[in-house]
C-alpha cells in the first residue's frame, strides 16, 4: 500500500513520542510544530533560541504564531558564541552546533527524548554544512525523512491555514557578513535595521550584505526593477545611511542563497 508523504510524516512523529521542535518562526519549523501538535499522545514543545544574530522580527513572529495556535513554546537565550566572532568559513557548522547543543540540553533537562528540526529534502541540494552538525548531534529531521520538499511543505501549510505558508525563507544575520570578518554587535544591528526597514516598505525577503561601510542589497526576483524605479529610493538610501552605511548598492544578480560561498 502506498503511503502519502503526509501520512509518513505523521507516522515518523508518532514513533518519536516526545520531542522538542527547533522553532525558528520560519515556514518549515512552524509547519512541523503545527503538525506535531495534531498528533495524539505526542509530547511536544517548540523552542526558539534567541541570540544576537537572530533577527528580532523572527522571534516576534514565532511568538505570534505559537500564541495564535496555542503551541507550547519556550524561548532560551544564548550569548554570541565566540567561535563565530571571526566569521570562519565553517560558521554554519559551528552555529548549528551551538544552537542545537543548547536545545539538546533543554530536552534533557525537561524530559524530552528527541530534538527535531525543519530541514527538508531541498536542503540536501545546497551547500549546508550545518546539516553535518545536526547529524553529529543526532538531531532528527522528520520533514526530510518523509521526503517533503519546500514547495510541498508550503502547499500543506497553506491547506492547513498557516498564515506564513508563503513567507520568504530567512537565515541568520551571520550570512550577510563576508567570511573571515570580525563581527561586532553594531554590525549585526545595522543589518537587522536595514532589512527590517526594507521589508516594512514592500521588499520582503530582502538581504542586506555588509562590506565594510557598504550595504549590498539583494532582492527577490521581481523586486530589482521595482527598487530601482521606486520614487522613494532616495529616502531608502538616506535611511540606510542614517543606520550607519556610507554607501548603498543594489546587486543586479538579486538574492541568491550563500552568495558569499563563491568568494
Amino acid at each position: 500500500m502506498n503511503v502519502s508523504k503526509s501520512e509518513r510524516l505523521d507516522n515518523i512523529l508518532k514513533e518519536l513520542k516526545s520531542i522538542v521542535v527547533a522553532y525558528s518562526g520560519g515556514v518549515d519549523s512552524a509547519f512541523l510544530l503545527h503538525r506535531a501538535n495534531s498528533i495524539k499522545n505526542l509530547k511536544v514543545i517548540g523552542v526558539t533560541v534567541r541570540t544576537p544574530f537572530i533577527p528580532a522580527y523572527e522571534i516576534n513572529e514565532a511568538l505570534e504564531i505559537s500564541g495564535k495556535y496555542g503551541f507550547r513554546h519556550r524561548i532560551i537565550d544564548l550569548p554570541f558564541p565566540e567561535i563565530l566572532r571571526s566569521s570562519p568559513p565553517e560558521r554554519c557548522y559551528y552555529c548549528k552546533r551551538s544552537l542545537f547543543s543548547a536545545l539538546l540540553d533543554f530536552a534533557s533537562e525537561n524530559g524530552y527524548k528527541y530534538v527535531v528540526d525543519g530541514s527538508n529534502v531541498d536542503d540536501t541540494q545546497d551547500y549546508r554544512p550545518g546539516l553535518k552538525a545536526l547529524r553529529e548531534l543526532s538531531v532528527t529531521s522528520p520533514l526530510m525523512e518523509a521526503g517533503l520538499t519546500k514547495n510541498e511543505i508550503r502547499e500543506m501549510a497553506r491547506k492547513e491555514g498557516l498564515p506564513i505558508w508563503d513567507k520568504p525563507a530567512m537565515t541568520c544575520l551571520l550570512t550577510r557578513i563576508p567570511y573571515n570578518t570580525v563581527i561586532n554587535d553594531s554590525m549585526l544591528k545595522m543589518i537587522e535595521k536595514a532589512e527590517s526597514y526594507l521589508m516594512e516598505n514592500g521588499y520582503p525577503g530582502t538581504r542586506v550584505r555588509i562590506h565594510g561601510n557598504l550595504a549590498r542589497i539583494e532582492c527577490l526576483p521581481g523586486y530589482i526593477q521595482k527598487l530601482a524605479d521606486d520614487p522613494t529610493r532616495e529616502r531608502i538610501v538616506s535611511n540606510l545611511k542614517e543606520i550607519g552605511f556610507r554607501y548603498v548598492s543594489l546587486d543586479l544578480e538579486g538574492y541568491r542563497p550563500g552568495s558569499f560561498n563563491t568568494e
